[in-house]
């Protein structure tokens, strides 16, 4: 198992902090998902087989940007 963390500009609330979670806890091989639209951290801890491009991609989705910090 891996652990990633992300800055996730433009979350405000609650529902932003649930919209990233459903979104990146959708990819294959997530296995948790902590997110706080109030510090903007984003950590997803997975089985090893996910890649910063998914987890990117997924936060997009969801309508924000992200960029992996650690």
């Amino acid at each position: 198992m891996g652990t990633s963390k992300y800055a996730v500009t433009g979350m405000s609330c609650g529902h932003c902090e649930a919209s990233v979670r459903e979104e990146v806890g959708g990819v294959a091989g997530v296995r948790d998902v902590e997110v706080s639209a109030k510090t903007g951290a984003l950590t997803v801890t997975s089985d090893g087989s996910v890649d910063d491009a998914q987890v990117v991609a997924a936060v997009a989705e969801a309508g924000y940007s992200a960029v992996r910090v650690a």
